[in-house]
């Protein structure tokens, strides 16, 4: 599949953006930093995601550049004054907004997790549809190193995932969870071969550009309600988004393909 890459890929620039046929591929691009997070990198990534919301892009991939996925908060970029610093002044400035915003894209956002996935780096991975991981990858919740509280939602997703009892030891001890046991234990979908991980999510980025897009994103909506919704309020919320699936192009397109015996042509289209 031809690449247009909207930038050369350079070191001196935090993030790299490859818009491809139907799908937006994201690089955070700090190697040196492990792909730490600083403001600018912040603003980049913001920047990104809210094109790829307001574009034609059918899917979205996150990776990082080098030997890490993401080291989260880059500490260099602390500034330690007479008074302490208000972190939570931080996570309300940039980090809560971007999980607010890889959660409310209405289209699969697949993370490629090509190396370690520390602190807010592991949120910012789970916090996606999908997470592919390189078999060397580890996922750290590093927090308690250094006297802090996860954050990013990893309060949130972790015991979602894997249950209170793992989630908490993972935080309180802070030890490096493997790739392969983070998918024997549900956190993540997969582990492939470390040189085998950007082809797969590339092709995976791509299939999922092709398929209906307003039906995932319903579904999307169904995923996000079911944890605080009893089985009565999930029925009904099944029904009403079902009712607007129904009213989508593709759904028409679905049935007539199967009907003709033949691939599907999904567009995209809203209703």
């Amino acid at each position: 599949m031809p690449t247009r890459p909207t930038r050369a890929v350079d070191s001196a620039v935090p993030l790299l953006l490859d818009r491809r046929d139907a799908w937006m591929e994201v690089t955070l691009n700090r190697p040196e930093r492990l792909n730490a997070l600083d403001a600018t990198l912040h603003g980049e990534l913001a920047a990104a995601l809210d094109m790829a919301a307001a574009d034609d892009c059918r899917a979205v991939l996150i990776t990082g550049a080098g030997r890490g996925f993401c080291a989260g908060q880059d500490l260099a970029a602390r500034a330690f004054g007479d008074q302490p610093p208000d972190l939570g002044a931080s996570l309300e400035a940039h980090y809560n907004p971007l999980i607010r915003r890889i959660r409310a894209l209405r289209k699969p956002v697949i993370c490629a997790v090509n190396g370690v996935a520390a602190g807010a780096g592991a949120s910012i991975a789970l916090a996606c549809d999908i997470v592919l991981a390189a078999r060397s990858a580890k996922f750290i919740q590093s927090f308690a190193r250094i006297g802090l509280v996860p954050d990013s939602g990893g309060t949130f997703f972790l015991p979602r995932l894997i249950g209170d009892a793992r989630a908490r030891a993972l935080m309180l001890l802070a030890e490096p969870l493997p790739a392969e046991t983070a998918a024997e234990w549900g956190l993540i979908w997969k582990v492939v071969d470390d040189a085998a991980l950007m082809d797969t999510a590339r092709t995976m980025a791509a299939h999922l550009a092709t398929q209906p897009t307003q039906g995932l994103a319903l579904m999307k909506d169904a995923f996000d309600a079911s944890p605080g919704n009893s089985l009565d309020d999930q029925l009904d919320l099944e029904r009403d988004l079902q009712r607007a699936a129904g009213r989508t192009p593709d759904y028409r397109e679905g049935v007539s393909a199967f009907m003709e015996k033949r691939p599907a042509r999904f567009t995209g289209q809203p209703a």
